[in-house]
């Protein structure tokens, strides 16, 4: 063909449709052209007229005509046959497509719940609440992935308490702590909180910081007790946190060869020990101890200071302290606990409070949101050293509401030691 047979538009001679009218010249009854597929028709059939329903025309009653809706005309395919009334691939759902794992708690009888009971220690989803977790950490009725123990962490004695939380800008949480209780030879009790803050440019900070944590209490636990002084017994738990980071880096090689050019392990320390009658703290790093009386018109006061860069422009007089921690180095520690570390005596404060009132240690992930003693006094709680979980929660909550940029872990222990802190845990 040289024209189109329904408008008389010239073809090309590989064209398979006009070009001006969109006439389907398969239809011509021509065998199909030299390098075009066969479509499997017969050429010479004309396809199937499709008689659309006409409308009846107006009366004189004004009523509009009645519209004819897609479904009225029953559809056919491209050769004019009838398609099928419905077209699906699968079968109708079945009950067991839909049928849930586990009860839904809302519905089901005691007896349905009883049956679908885990065994002790199983994991049940923080999700759905209903289906067990395995041992990736997903759930294995709804799939959801759980969270990881340290993302979140609360823990309250008679006389301490302390939160840890992952904040809202880490992929996890590389703060620990650990509070705890002992009796002194006079039978006394001294109250115990540790908060260490893992080093995030260094490999394994999490570990780092675990590590320290468990082996200071475990060294305040010995030494408090025989009647080692509380601020020596604290020097000496700064050595055993520093011995037990130091030992993370003695690893195979193997275990470096992936990232062999990574700092060791390392972490921040801070550290304090109530009596009935002192407070001690302990510090390496930026990781700070603030003391916040129970009158609010006496005044805070912070207790550590940091071994950071901003910290040693001010002491050598080279910049206020507005000027360095406004600078982008301010945080750039100077002191820390790890294999890697400068020589650095540990520091030790021992004080004697004329008041009662509570000793707040926490990571910089809190004290970035309230970096003055003031500024602490005002977020912390009145009723701080009658709720101290409650008051951690709150500090967390401080630093999460500002933006929650690290990881955020505080202990609240309140000064003196209530008799009921007595004891061991």
């Amino acid at each position: 063909m040289s024209v189109c047979p329904s408008c008389e538009e010239p073809l090309e001679e590989a064209d398979r449709f006009c070009g001006a009218c969109g006439y389907d010249l398969s239809s011509t009854g021509l065998p199909p052209r030299s390098g075009e597929p066969d479509t499997g028709r017969d050429a010479t059939e004309e396809p199937a007229s499709v008689e659309w329903p006409t409308a009846p025309d107006l009366d004189s009653s004004d009523l509009p005509a009645p519209v004819h809706l897609p479904t009225d005309l029953q559809g056919t395919d491209s050769g004019g046959s009838e398609l099928p009334a419905a077209v699906r691939f699968d079968g109708p759902p079945s009950d067991e497509e839909f049928r849930i794992a586990a009860p839904d708690p809302r519905t089901a009888t005691p007896e349905e719940l009883g049956a679908q009971t885990p065994p002790a220690g199983t994991k049940l989803c923080v999700a759905c609440r209903a289906g067990h977790v395995d041992p990736d950490g997903y759930c294995e009725n709804c799939g959801h992935a759980q969270p990881r123990e340290r993302d979140h962490m609360e823990q309250e004695l008679d006389a301490v308490a302390a939160v840890s939380d992952r904040g809202l800008r880490h992929h996890r949480n590389e703060d620990s702590f650990a509070i705890s209780s002992a009796a002194l030879p006079d039978g006394s009790a001294a109250v115990v909180a540790v908060v260490c803050d893992g080093v995030s440019s260094a490999t394994r900070p999490d570990d780092a910081s675990l590590a320290a944590t468990r082996a200071a209490t475990e060294a305040l636990h010995e030494a408090l007790p025989r009647g080692t002084h509380p601020q020596q017994a604290m020097h000496e738990s700064i050595v055993a946190a520093a011995e037990a980071v130091n030992a993370l880096a003695d690893e195979p090689e193997t275990a470096r060869e992936h990232k062999p050019h990574q700092n060791a392990p390392a972490c921040t320390f801070v550290a304090s020990v109530v009596t009935k009658e002192l407070l001690i703290v302990g510090w390496i790093g930026d990781s700070r101890a603030y003391w916040v009386p129970d009158d609010r018109e006496a005044p805070a006061a912070r207790l550590t200071e940091d071994d950071s860069w901003a910290a040693q422009m001010v002491s050598a007089g080279l910049m206020s302290e507005a000027e360095a921690y406004a600078d982008e180095r301010a945080h750039a520690i100077t002191g820390w606990l790890g294999a890697d570390a400068y020589e650095l005596e540990p520091h030790t404060a021992s004080f004697k409070p004329d008041r009662p009132g509570v000793v707040v240690i926490c990571s910089d992930g809190l004290w970035n949101y309230a970096e003055s003693a003031d500024e602490m006094a005002r977020v912390l709680p009145t009723d701080a050293a009658r709720s101290p979980l409650h008051s951690a929660q709150v500090l967390v909550g401080h630093a999460l509401d500002g933006g929650g940029h690290d990881n955020v872990t505080v202990a609240v222990l309140p000064f003196p030691v209530p008799q009921s802190g007595a004891g061991s845990a």
